[in-house]
Formats: structure tokens, sequence, C-alpha cells
């Protein structure tokens, strides 16, 4: 007999609908639950976090990424073998990312900046790849998406202005895989560089840091300005789905012209953070030149947010139409 509902019914059906959307899932769900058990039974210490809290973080998040983007290809028309090829290949680098992380963490060391080892070293070098091909994949959507029509405006903005974000937010990254002074200073000394990069800003890697997300509390850390950067992708999309629903005051343009305003924060926001971090600076303490530009980002944005609606307000009630 036939299973027409009930949990493996949906699958198929999601399977029919979008089959590298749901391989994602489980790609990254399975990654995840080796992480989370790794976490309750391996009790070892890596750059001071639990060593299998990085899988976990990037399981999510690459898993979270890829299926956001493989739902964006959706909406690109007339292309439908490239928007597969591509798909799968998300998926693939979904993979690569989880086994790099995984392998790592069951060896007791660190996934990146580790060129300890000709193995180490090929496999951070593979990961990135993997990275710089889910990004590349992100901007071929885009491109996509500025030649298709999307319906309605707003969320066919958000799509595109979304993965724009994610692409300045990939600086944070560049920066991040340069050499520090100190491995520099170390190298003049011994003619080698096994570590290449870091995490933090200041301070070596693993201080004090953040519950979950371990950034840094005593230095800069380069991977705030990226998490805010790349997951203003899903901020902007939610925005776009919301104003589709309303409120009534606001025309399509008011709509879309918000998306407009928060993108433009989402941007701010990544470029003072990366600021920040360059200085050396915990995204925690602020002092008054962060604190300024912080202020008036959110006065720009509060200010343009309300000429919008006080505009949409002046058209009542066409503006709903």
């Amino acid at each position: 007999m036939v299973e027409v509902s009930g949990p493996r019914a949906l699958v198929r059906r999601l399977w029919v609908v979008n089959a590298p959307m749901v391989a994602t899932v489980v790609v990254g769900g399975l990654f995840l639950v080796v992480a989370l058990v790794g976490l309750v039974v391996d009790g070892r210490v890596i750059t001071g976090q639990p060593a299998w809290a990085k899988p976990a973080r990037f399981a999510f998040s690459f898993g979270l990424f890829a299926v956001t983007l493989i739902w964006l290809m959706s909406f690109a028309r007339g292309h439908a073998r490239l928007v597969s090829v591509m798909s799968w290949t998300a998926v693939f680098c979904v993979a690569v990312e989880g086994v790099g992380g995984t392998w790592a963490a069951a060896e007791g060391t660190t996934s990146h900046f580790n060129f300890t080892s000709v193995v180490t070293g090929t496999r951070i070098l593979v990961m990135l790849l993997a990275s710089l091909v889910l990004l590349a994949i992100g901007l071929v959507t885009v491109f996509l998406l500025l030649r298709g029509r999307v319906e309605p405006p707003a969320l066919a903005w958000a799509l595109r202005l979304g993965m724009i974000v994610v692409t300045v937010s990939m600086v944070a990254v560049y920066l991040m895989v340069q050499s520090t002074p100190a491995q520099e200073a170390a190298a003049d000394l011994t003619g080698e560089m096994p570590y290449v990069g870091a995490h933090t800003v200041g301070p070596p890697d693993g201080g004090p840091g953040w519950p979950v997300t371990n950034f840094s509390t005593v230095g800069g850390d380069w991977r705030i300005p990226h998490f805010f950067g790349v997951h203003s992708l899903q901020v902007l999309i939610l925005l776009g789905l919301l104003l589709t629903l309303g409120p009534r005051v606001l025309g399509p343009r008011h709509r879309t012209t918000l998306v407009f305003i928060a993108a433009g924060l989402c941007l701010g926001l990544t470029g003072v953070l990366t600021w920040q971090a360059h200085r050396g600076q915990p995204f925690t303490s602020p002092d008054s030149a962060t604190g300024i530009a912080l202020t008036a980002l959110a006065v720009a944005v509060a200010a343009a947010t309300t000429a919008v609606y006080w505009h949409a307000r002046t058209l009542v009630p066409g503006a709903g139409r």
C-alpha cells in the first residue's frame, strides 16, 4: 500500500519538487548529528573550545546557506540544466565541508589555518575551495535572478541584494586567511609557518569567547562581520516575504524601497564590524568611534524607514493598490 501521508510521504514529495534541497538537509543534518554526539562523548578542547563545536556550527551554517541558495535557484527560469548542476554542486560542497571539519575534530586538530603537514594543508585548501565554489554559485544565481523576472519585486530585490551582501562579507574571509604579524615573526626565526591566518585580531586564537560561537571577547574577530554578512541573506529574504503580506498602506515601490534600506543596513553593519575587527576591538567593547558609526547607521536607517511610511500614508487609500 502506498503511503500518502506521514514523514516518508512528505520527503518523497519534497524530493520530487527539489531533490538537491532535500539532499542538503540530509547531508548537513547527518554531519550536525555526528558533531552533537561528539560534543557529548568527547571532552577534548581545541583552541579554547570543545573539539566538536566548530564542526557543529559549520554543518548548520553551510547547510542553511546551501538550502537557501538552492531555493533561490528555483526562481531562475529557462536554465534548468545549469541550475541542476549548480544545485548538486552545492550539495557536494556541503559534504566536503562536513567531511573536513569532522575529520579534523576526530584527529583532535584544527580544520583551518593548519599547514603542519601535507594532509592538513590539503584539507584546508579543499575546504576553502568548496566555500569559494559556493560563493561562485551564489554570484551566478544573482546574475540569473537579475536577468529574470521574480515576483513580487520586494522579494526579488531581497534575493539579489542578499547575495551582494554575502559577497561583500567574504572580504572578512580574505583577511582571515592572511598571515598574522606573530606568525610572520616566528617564520623569520624558524623559516617555517605551520599556521597561516587566524580568526582573532590581536590576541591568539583560543582565548575567551562567546558561548556557542566562540567569537573573541578580548580582541577583534573576523568571524563576526562574516557571520552577519552571510546570514543577512536569510534576514532579507524573510523581510521580503513578510512585506508581501502587508501592511496594506505600503505599495510595491514602498516595499521594495524598504528592502533596499534593510540591505543598506546589513551592508553598513558588515562594514562597521569589519572595521572594528581590523582594529583588534572586541564586538562587546566598542569604542566611541565604533559607537558613533553604529549610531549614525541606525539614525539613517530609521529616518529613511520613517520617510517611506510617511510618503505611503500621504497616498492613502491608493498606496495599497
